[in-house]
């Protein structure tokens, strides 16, 4: 499964959600949806979005995991 490790990035670049949300220009809800691993896709241009305003890389905010389930 992907992991999207949003909340983690955030912490290191100290920015809050309700900021992150306001450069993004997406709602919180769908903010909170993407931190809670509850997204089912994401938009490439919202990633670079993403990306653009933590100043990383995909691969910092998106990780497989072997699902054991």
């Amino acid at each position: 499964m992907i992991v999207v490790n949003l909340d983690v990035m955030m912490a290191k670049r100290k920015m809050s959600s309700t900021e992150l949300s306001d450069r993004l220009g997406i709602t919180m809800a769908n903010l909170s949806i993407l931190k809670n691993n509850k997204a089912k896709a994401i938009r490439f241009t919202t990633l670079e979005a993403i990306c653009e305003a933590l100043d990383c890389q995909p691969g910092d905010i998106l990780e497989y995991r072997k699902d054991t389930e």
